[in-house]
């Protein structure tokens, strides 16, 4: 029987199991090497490709939706709806052996996140929401985000290299990081996007920065933050939307704070 595409909840569940169906070789997979090699220093291993495959053929068939991956591509993503789906979220740190990696997978309705699953295998943390929440962990509601303060939160914040150019120059970062460590010491660089989104929405993170455009890394996440009651825009300040090329997602008050810093840093054109 065809899945009802109107049941969030539902479509979750389905892929809650398909998802825990992939941990074993996701765990089994650990400190694999760069079997696909991309732009610059970014890679794929033979885990990515597998678990894309895998969980990409058990959606379409348990749930006739088409999914877009980061390795092969899929439907556009402003399509009625879409699932998207990140195989390793922190792939150079799952290859390195560090366990800060994660499988995400968001839905998209017309583009927007409509729900999102973050699984974190080797801390045991499973994160899913649906629109208007609540955030699950572990399959356990929790409370929406209080507001909360940047001067005693966690604040994650994206990699770099001070020489890189392009839209958010090297040097544009590290002023970020500069101003924010004025107002909070506890800034936090994971390498994997999809963690300190879920982070976030958990509480355990206050705010996080990605200087990212791939939908694969923010659609799960911003599913969360915003089920969670937190903040989702891009660095200007703008609502986050599937071709922002920026994340800014906080828990209420520290968004705005974290914001004031931004604007004290100027514009990453001036880098």
């Amino acid at each position: 029987m065809a899945a009802d595409t109107n049941d969030l909840t539902a479509l979750v569940s389905t892929a809650s199991r398909i998802l825990d169906g992939v941990c074993e070789p996701f765990l089994s997979g650990y400190r694999s090497a760069a079997a696909v090699h991309k732009s610059g220093n970014d890679f794929a291993t033979e885990v990515d490709l597998a678990i894309e495959r895998e969980v990409s053929a058990a959606l379409v068939a348990e749930t006739g939706i088409g999914v877009h991956g980061e390795e092969f591509g899929g439907p556009p993503i402003d399509s009625p709806l879409v699932w998207v789906i990140d195989p390793i979220d922190g792939t150079f740190n799952y290859a390195a052996g560090s366990p800060m990696a994660a499988i995400l997978l968001g839905l998209l309705r017309d583009g927007e996140p409509v729900a999102g699953l973050t699984w974190i295998p080797f801390t045991g943390q499973s994160y899913t929401a649906v629109a208007d929440g609540p955030l699950m962990r572990n399959g356990q509601a929790q409370p929406a985000l209080p507001a909360g303060r940047l001067d005693e939160a966690i604040v994650g914040i994206g990699t770099f290299n001070v020489d890189w150019r392009g839209r958010y120059p090297g040097r544009y970062r590290l002023a970020v990081l500069e101003q924010l460590s004025r107002v909070t010491s506890r800034p936090r660089m994971h390498g994997a996007t999809g963690i300190d989104l879920a982070y976030v929405a958990d509480g355990i993170f206050g705010g996080a920065l990605s200087f990212g455009d791939h939908i694969w890394d923010h659609a799960a996440g911003v599913a969360l933050v915003r089920a969670a009651g937190g903040v989702v825009t891009d660095l200007a300040g703008r609502p986050w939307t599937a071709t922002s090329r920026s994340a800014l997602a906080a828990a209420p008050g520290i968004h705005d704070q974290i914001l004031e810093v931004l604007q004290l840093v100027g514009e990453p054109k001036d880098y």
